[in-house]
């Protein structure tokens, strides 16, 4: 299978620097694979989520998003080089409303933004895509926020998304109580470990989008899975002993702890009612072959998001073995590599 990005990255970058102009501003932002993931909201309107989580800011895939002040009664929103509708528009909308509210200011907005990777296919699209959004529009709209506050907004629109603001290893606490207490006690922080300079071989086998959104499978999760308060309760434990693994650069301890959390929160998918099953029979041939990778001394851990594609996390020195072996696997899989990225940015020249 060859993979085809939505919008190369670089003409994707390109095509945000030409729309910019002195009353807009422009962000890009990379995605971020959560290794305890984020799997459930104890507040819905807030984004306050049942668990702490913690990733690894990615360096490919990034999500470019300019936003610019225009005179009308509506935003415009164009994702991808074409006109967004549906829940993708109604999701943007939402987000613009808060940030006028917060910036207390009325003018709508044109936003235009594309994804160099796959959307809504289990590859933290959302992520890198409400990261660059709130950059650019906190700019286009004159707040001046901190990292804490950014993320604290950035959340609004998709909860992974506090911590795509970040590069490296992340962590998004999840605070207590709720309301206004827990809104300002729910926010992502970067907690360094960069000297891991770990590798994630990405194994693509399905872009298109999910048929179960990650949000409607997250409710129906916690909703009502017999097996979800079990697994919420583990995660806590999994993100301590993660940032401990962290901490100390124990790569085999962080891989071994990130595959059964990942592993653990597909299970309780699968015990929803109805169940929500996102692993294909191609997604566990790529589990499989992590295993024998394993079972030859290579460190090789999977991890997987709501959706079929597998990452697997590995040592520099051990990438290319492990991308060669998946990519053997047939042509129902392509693979691409990715390091620690960087945090979200404003493109040069542009924001207030």
């Amino acid at each position: 299978m060859t993979f085809t990005p939505a919008v190369p990255a670089d003409r994707a970058a390109d095509r945000v620097r030409a729309a910019t102009g002195p009353d807009e501003a422009a962000a890009l932002a990379y995605p971020n694979i959560a290794l305890v993931k984020y799997w459930g909201k104890r507040d819905e309107s807030l984004f306050l989520p049942v668990t702490s989580s913690l990733s690894m800011t990615l360096d490919i895939f990034p999500t470019t998003t300019t936003v610019r002040l225009i005179d009308g009664p509506a935003d415009t929103v164009e994702f991808n080089g074409a006109t967004a509708t549906g829940s993708a528009r109604t999701r943007i909308e939402r987000f613009l409303d808060l940030v006028r509210t917060t910036a207390g200011r009325t003018e709508r907005a044109m936003v235009v933004t594309a994804n160099a990777g796959p959307t809504g296919a289990g590859l933290a699209s959302s992520a890198s895509g409400f990261a660059a959004l709130a950059t650019a529009a906190a700019a286009a709209y004159g707040l001046e926020l901190d990292g804490r506050a950014l993320s604290r907004l950035a959340r609004r629109g998709s909860g992974s998304a506090s911590r795509s603001l970040f590069g490296g290893f992340v962590v998004w606490h999840a605070g207590e109580g709720d309301g206004a207490v827990g809104d300002r006690s729910s926010y992502a922080e970067p907690i360094g470990g960069d000297e891991l300079d770990p590798a994630l071989v990405v194994a693509v086998v399905n872009q298109t989008a999910k048929a179960v959104s990650s949000r409607e499978a997250m409710r129906r999760t916690t909703a009502t899975s017999p097996c979800y308060r079990s697994w919420a309760d583990s995660s806590m434990t999994d993100f301590t002993e993660m940032r401990a693994a962290i901490a100390r650069q124990d790569l085999p301890a962080i891989g071994e702890i990130a595959e059964r959390n990942a592993l653990g929160m597909h299970a309780t998918m699968l015990t929803a009612r109805p169940a929500v099953r996102y692993l294909s029979p191609h997604s566990l041939a790529v589990l499989d072959a992590v295993l024998a990778l394993r079972a030859d001394g290579i460190t090789a851990y999977a991890t997987i998001d709501a959706g079929p594609n597998v990452k697997v996390l590995c040592t520099r020195a051990d990438a290319p073995h492990v991308a060669a072996t998946i990519d053997g696997l047939g042509d129902f899989v392509t693979t691409r590599t990715a390091h620690i990225g960087p945090g979200a940015t404003l493109l040069p020249d542009t924001g207030r």
